[in-house]
């Protein structure tokens, strides 16, 4: 099946247009019904059977008079039908269009119209179930707190500026100043979620990595059940990043095997180790895997030095072979001896893999809304915001209150700018222009 949604004032004289049924035509039709019919061209040829869904405002997704399509699945069907729809005085929409309307409409906020982003992107349950959490207002509500509790204080030292001099109240700046750090504090727990969010929104993007010819694309077929990287005793065989995608315990991943660390006059390897350390700069994570039968290598102790001690899986292999290097040699926070030729290994590093993820994000609470990076920064200016305006009001300068309300105010737009209570025309293209066209 595939369906073709009209909406907008003139969805019901474009549908009376294209379809024909017995009863009234669909500008007439009540609201929340369907009807079956046939789509016609415009000298009566029928393109194809169809069921025709009328939704009136501003009960529909948009908010708008909506009629919906839905027909035979396939892409040359659809296709016929959407150029009767557009030759009938219909335009294509963008993307994200339908839900952008929905927003302007006030039939969600932009923390859910993001949501269904979210959901249509989920490659996991718990993704899914995040998502949803958020459409369904879990994440709006505690932003909206966090708006109105700065808007109540703002009030409060605005209102203090109209007393003279010899008629200000008890001070009650440091209540006002408690309060504005308890909001720091939410949006502290609010910032807290990020790292989970880009988790679900992104994936974790774990780089593989060692020295030439120890293991790494072994693993890498290894963790994903088939194989993906060239596997040789000659080392340097790979020369470029090879990324692949596996879901763990409900977690997306990124691989990405890497070209072995060494040293090499070859140009073309050269460029691929180049790749490698730039993979390991924005890596979340690390699996370095070291050739356990020699000793440590300057190279290896070079390398994991540089890497973040908290975000590192060490795998010492080919222990078959026997091993000349110690626990304590290696700063990490997981370490494991594996013989990755055997195969027999492969469910304890996964294991110790999520212990490490473990250790970051709460894979066993249960999924909820959380965070994606415009929220992010956004919260963090308004952390700083907020910062600026305590300096101010500690001093407890009457002169230091103007411009700690224009701190404040600061904060509460950024807030706004978050769930669309502010928003301006660039903020909704960088949103929506993320979105599909059906969306």
């Amino acid at each position: 099946m595939a369906a073709v949604r009209i909406s907008g004032p003139n969805a019901f004289s474009v549908a009376d247009h294209v379809f024909v049924a017995k009863g009234p035509a669909p500008s007439q039709r009540k609201g929340q019904t369907f009807g079956f019919g046939k789509m016609v061209e415009a000298d009566g040829t029928i393109l194809d059977e169809v069921i025709l869904l009328i939704m009136r405002a501003p009960h529909s997704y948009t908010g708008e008079n909506t009629a919906e399509i839905q027909c035979h699945g396939g892409s040359m069907s659809s296709r016929r039908i959407l150029r009767r729809v557009l030759e009938a005085g219909a335009r294509l929409a963008e993307p994200g269009e339908f839900t952008k309307r929905a927003f302007l409409n006030g039939r969600m906020d932009l923390v859910q119209a993001e949501a269904v982003l979210d959901l249509i992107r989920a490659r996991t349950d718990r993704a899914a179930t995040a998502a949803v959490e958020q459409l369904e207002g879990n994440l709006s509500r505690r932003f909206d707190e966090l708006y109105k509790s700065l808007i109540q204080v703002a009030a409060e030292i605005e209102a203090m500026l109209d007393f003279s001099e010899h008629e200000l109240p008890e001070s009650p700046l440091p209540d006002l100043a408690k309060r504005l750090v308890a909001v720091q504090q939410r949006i502290g727990s609010l910032l807290s979620t990020w790292e989970e969010g880009h988790v679900l929104r992104e994936g974790v993007l774990v780089v593989i990595a060692g020295r030439a010819n120890v293991g790494k694309s072994t693993l890498m077929n290894a963790l994903l059940g088939h194989d993906r990287s060239i596997v040789s005793p000659i080392p340097g065989t790979t020369r470029d990043t090879i990324e692949e995608g596996l879901v763990l315990s409900g977690i997306p991943l990124k691989l990405v095997d890497t070209a072995g660390l060494r040293s090499t006059e070859c140009a073309i390897e050269q460029e691929g180790i180049k790749r490698t350390r730039s993979k390991l700069d924005r890596a979340d994570y690390y699996i370095y895997v070291i050739d356990a039968s020699k000793e440590l290598s300057e190279e290896d102790r070079e390398t994991l030095a540089e890497l973040k001690t908290d975000r590192c899986l060490v795998l010492l292999n080919k222990i078959d072979l026997g091993c000349h290097i110690k626990a304590n040699q290696i700063p990490a926070a997981g370490l494991l001896e594996t013989c990755l030729a055997q195969m027999t290994c492969i469910e304890d590093i996964k294991r110790e893999f999520l212990k490490l993820l473990e250790r970051n994000l709460p894979l066993d609470a249960p999924p909820h809304a959380v965070i994606s990076e415009r929220h992010r920064q956004l919260l963090v200016q308004a952390d700083q915001d907020l910062a600026e305006a305590l300096e101010m009001i500690g001093t407890t300068a009457e002169e230091q209150l103007v411009p700690a309300i224009s701190c404040i105010r600061a904060a509460i737009e950024r807030l706004g700018n978050v769930t669309g209570k502010e928003y301006h025309a660039e903020l909704l293209d960088a949103v929506f222009s993320k979105f599909c066209v059906g969306k």
